[in-house]
């Protein structure tokens, strides 16, 4: 499970074929995700007036910089915002089962990746506390699934998110239920 986590909004669209694996071209270039500081020394805080979609961007672009799981699975992070996230990942011969149908593995680790940019989303370092998973439908190769997770509750320390995972017809192939745990620390400006 990844120990990060982020909250993550709608900030551009586009189909998974737009662009290479592990890219984030529906947000924008790395470079143009995170803001040049404004001063050596200043730091983008929780508390500081930023609009929060250029926030939960600036966050997006900084934790799949470093996102090296995420990226070597092809995942591309189509949208982000304050609580929110959708990532798309093509299912490769080399992700399926014994029975040729994608590892739940595989789709988990989606799932847990959405979940991760949505609870992160605010700038302030979040972990998963549990999670829980509920395969629905098989995906099979050359499959693009659609991760998009949602903020249901965020009160003091923890959070709820909910991940639907649905192939590119539309179905639904899982749902994904994370619940995090805010720790000390952010992502950018720190």
């Amino acid at each position: 499970m990844n120990d990060a986590r982020a909250t993550a909004s709608a900030a551009g669209s586009g189909s998974a074929s737009d662009s290479a694996p592990g890219s984030t071209s529906g947000l924008a270039s790395a470079s143009t995700l995170v803001p040049a500081p404004a001063s050596a020394g200043s730091a983008v805080s929780p508390a500081t007036s930023v609009d929060p979609d250029e926030l939960a961007r600036s966050v997006a672009g900084a934790m799949f910089a470093a996102d090296t799981a995420s990226q070597a699975l092809g995942m591309r992070l189509d949208q982000v915002g304050p609580g929110r996230a959708t990532l798309t990942m093509r299912i490769r011969a080399d992700m399926l089962n014994g029975h040729r149908t994608c590892h739940g593995g595989f789709i988990f680790s989606l799932a847990d990746s959405a979940f991760a940019f949505a609870c992160n989303s605010r700038n302030v370092s979040t972990v998963a506390s549990g999670c829980t998973i509920d395969f629905l439908a098989p995906a099979r190769e050359g499959d693009v699934l659609t991760a998009t997770a949602h903020e249901r509750s965020l009160a003091g320390r923890t959070g709820v998110y909910d991940v639907t995972v649905n192939n590119q017809e539309g179905q639904a192939v899982a749902l994904f239920r994370g619940r995090s745990y805010r720790i000390k620390g952010q992502i950018v400006g720190d």
